[in-house]
């Protein structure tokens, strides 16, 4: 091939595991990993999830915009305009220099410097929109790009509705009743079979609130037998839930810092989670219903508009991050436990799954020139 396909986005693992997806269906379709490459940022974790594997990372400088008009902030901003200078300088050289066949964003701030230098290049451009509602980056970009993937919409001229790319470490989960009850005897301490688990994970750093809000959950839950709570808090919260978890007699109460979450997800009954676009995806693909929180602030609300995709058709609750307290999850949670209900609810979240996002993704690509 001319160049290689370069994959580009992240800071956040919402950004990072889809650009994993689509390298791990173009290796599928036959394109070989030298003809791929990861380009991200430094500051996100792209270099402990995507380096020293076969394909090639490249990362660049830079870091998010913060949304406030505090003095610090202005600083950040000012710190982060002169980081994606310097990322816009090197991203234009190196796909001068690649001369990629196709250049993929998945949107993040990582992605801006090289999708602006492949739309200067002149070099073939698809975005591939996760969320209800695109970033700044993919809305400023879209008309320069040939083809647009999109997770929720409508199809059009130059618009293909191809779902949200879910790695195939989660599609690959064995989610049957009986692949659920092998997976807790694997586990260490193993979960007693009768126990129903309820699975929370926030994010990499953790949702403060949601986090409290849990630890109320667990002293609700305190004397339950029949359920086991896994609490993923991520870095930043971690201390503070550790001190404060609450004592428990009878609830199988685990809390972990972070965790490789494909671990949990075949066993989880129930999810407590914000509503990015991977997560969304993820619980689709497995059937697993949901009590979603979205991220107040988010760009364009779109976690709100990734959540009420899945309220909408009874694949998840919808809880408001200000309203969210250890009773009303306790409340949720006992409703989706009801066992018709989370039927109906499973039901409804497989009927939105796009196990096949990231094959669908990589044709568009091949399509456009990508294969060897």
């Amino acid at each position: 091939m001319i160049g290689p396909v370069v994959l580009t986005g992240g800071g956040t693992g919402g950004h990072i595991f889809p650009m994993q997806a689509i390298a791990d269906a173009l290796v599928e379709a036959g394109v070989a990993p030298r003809d791929i490459r990861y380009v991200g940022s430094r500051r996100g974790q792209e270099a402990s999830l995507l380096g020293g594997g076969p394909i090639v990372l490249t990362l660049l400088p830079g870091r998010g915009i913060r949304r406030s008009l505090s003095l610090s902030a202005w600083r950040d901003n000012a710190a982060a305009l002169v980081a994606l200078a310097g990322a816009m300088v090197r991203a234009f050289i190196a796909v001068g220099r690649w001369r990629p066949r196709v250049v993929v964003s998945v949107g993040g701030y990582a992605a801006a410097a090289v999708a602006t230098a492949a739309v200067l290049w002149r070099r073939p451009l698809v975005l591939v929109d996760l969320d209800a509602t695109p970033g700044a980056t993919h809305r400023l970009l879209a008309r320069f790009a040939r083809v647009r993937c999109v997770a929720l919409g409508t199809a059009s001229d130059g618009v293909e509705v191809t779902g949200a790319p879910v790695r195939s470490e989660v599609t690959s989960i064995d989610r049957s009743s009986d692949a659920r009850d092998l997976a807790k005897q694997n586990l260490d301490p193993p979960i007693d079979q009768s126990r129903r688990v309820v699975v929370v994970m926030t994010g990499s750093l953790g949702a403060t609130r949601v986090n409290r809000a849990v630890l109320e959950l667990a002293q609700i839950w305190h004397d339950r037998t029949d359920v086991t709570l896994v609490h993923v808090t991520g870095r930043r919260d971690h201390d503070m839930v550790m001190a404060s978890r609450p004592a428990v007699v009878g609830l199988d109460y685990r809390v972990i810092e972070f965790a490789n979450m494909p671990t949990w997800w075949a066993v989880a009954d129930v999810a407590i989670c914000r509503a990015g676009a991977t997560t969304v995806a993820e619980l689709t693909a497995l059937a697993l219903p949901a009590i979603l929180v979205p991220l107040p602030g988010a760009p364009g609300d779109h976690q709100s508009h990734n959540a009420d995709a899945l309220a909408e058709v009874g694949a998840a609750r919808t809880l408001l991050d200000a309203s969210c307290t250890g009773e009303k999850l306790a409340q949720l949670a006992d409703q989706i436990l009801q066992p018709e209900v989370w039927v109906e609810m499973s039901r409804a979240a497989s009927l939105l799954a796009r196990r096949d996002s990231a094959a669908r993704i990589a044709h568009v690509i091949l399509s456009l020139g990508g294969s060897s």
